[in-house]
């Protein structure tokens, strides 16, 4: 599974050492603050990256969701689940493919074969099998936080603090 870890900026990880010492039960607003993580996760998909992701090279596939990038199907989109416990608060995905989407990279060469016919086609050829030497995927980062993202979380942490406290 691709998860984000982030410790934050020094605001978040001060207000994180407060909560801590506090004493205060920490699952609950750790809970709020996997729900912020997620909600950034599917705005960077919603805007197409913050900042911008790269564009695509090939032309829109019509049956895009939306027409949008790593969007195709929907599949690593809807894909994100979040956990929390007492001490962390975590955003992931079990897809294959999220990690090299995420971080970018340069996939192996590989062979491509026919799933459902006996050969290929594409552009005027017929062929049994195809040599692929690997693509190069530029990074489009989901699994980020803006420094909006991280403001949201220390104000919840704040506003849980002020109700145990006082």
């Amino acid at each position: 599974m691709i998860e984000h870890e982030t410790t934050g900026g020094a605001e978040v990880q001060a207000v994180m050492r407060r909560l801590a010492q506090s004493g205060a039960a920490m699952a609950p607003v750790m809970g709020v603050i996997a729900g912020i993580m997620q909600d950034a996760v599917e705005e960077n998909f919603e805007q197409e990256g913050r900042p911008k992701w790269a564009g695509l090279k090939a032309p829109v596939n019509p049956r895009r969701v939306g027409g949008k990038i790593l969007q195709d199907r929907g599949h690593l989109a809807n894909s994100f689940v979040q956990r929390h416990d007492a001490t962390s608060a975590t955003v992931g995905t079990n897809v294959i493919y999220a990690r090299i989407q995420n971080d970018g990279g340069q996939t192996g060469p590989h062979e491509i074969r026919p799933r459902y016919a006996k050969a290929l086609a594409f552009n005027g050829r017929v062929v049994k099998k195809v040599n692929h030497p690997g693509s190069k995927i530029p990074a489009r980062p989901f699994m980020l936080l803006t420094p909006g993202d991280e403001a949201e979380i220390v104000h919840a942490v704040s506003d849980y603090l002020s109700k145990i406290i006082g």
